[in-house]
């Protein structure tokens, strides 16, 4: 997956999360697409969707909670 597809997939993320649930849709972001996120510019992602610069830190929370959770169907 390339860096637009998954600036388009960060963008529906944020953009359709619910009122207050931004962040845990940001997290939710960085948790499902860890694997493709690595060795990837993260501030360059952020960029191409459109958000500000401190959204990096807290798709960087759901990579690195990506080692111990699973996300539900």
């Amino acid at each position: 997956m390339g860096l637009q597809e998954l600036a388009d997939k960060l963008r529906e993320a944020y953009q359709n999360a619910p009122h207050r649930e931004k962040a845990v849709r940001v997290h939710l972001f960085g948790i499902k697409y860890a694997a493709e996120l690595s060795g990837l510019s993260i501030p360059t992602i952020i960029k191409f969707a459109d958000l500000p610069e401190n959204w990096a830190s807290e798709i960087r929370k759901g990579i690195a909670l990506a080692k111990y959770v699973e996300l539900k169907k």
